[in-house]
């Protein structure tokens, strides 16, 4: 009788300090997982790794920063999706030439969503001739295991005055 009541009072014990551990654990307050700074330069971070899978027309490292749902649009062109956007810029010839600049900036991040608009400045040779294309993006990002991921880009090229 005693071994049962020794038995059940242990049990009362370790439930009530399960019980305390639980409460304390659940009223801790919630810390963001990433401030949103970080997460802005996380964001940034990611479009620059991607412009440099563009330009070396990197089949393994570019699918890695966009979404499976990718879509981009450029003026008024068929939206691309994820295979055809990687398939094209790939097929691409390379440029030893081409430098790809992005300018301007402005992120907004919320959540495990962040929207990127800003200018990119290509530049390059083509048939022998240098060339400078200017476009305004507006680029969608969503937040997949940690990681930044282009959901959704469009580009219009801004026409060059003369």
């Amino acid at each position: 009788m005693i071994r049962r009541w020794m038995f059940f009072a242990g049990v009362v014990v370790l439930m009530f300090d399960c019980g305390f551990i639980i409460a304390c654990a659940s009223t801790e307050p919630k810390k963001p997982a990433m401030a949103p700074a970080d997460s802005k330069q996380q964001v940034l971070d990611t479009e620059k790794a991607w412009v440099v899978a563009e330009i070396k027309r990197d089949a393994k490292e570019l699918p890695q920063f966009l979404d499976d749902k990718f879509v981009a649009t450029f003026g008024p062109h068929k939206p691309f999706g994820k295979a055809a956007f990687v398939k094209e810029t790939v097929n691409l010839p390379v440029d030893p030439t081409e430098t790809q600049t992005m300018t301007g900036e402005s992120v907004i991040v919320d959540g495990d969503t962040a929207i990127v608009v800003g200018t990119d400045t290509l530049r390059g040779t083509a048939r022998g001739k240098p060339y400078t294309l200017v476009a305004r993006y507006t680029t969608t990002y969503v937040r997949r295991d940690g990681q930044w991921l282009a959901l959704a880009e469009q580009l219009t090229e801004v026409p060059q005055t003369k």
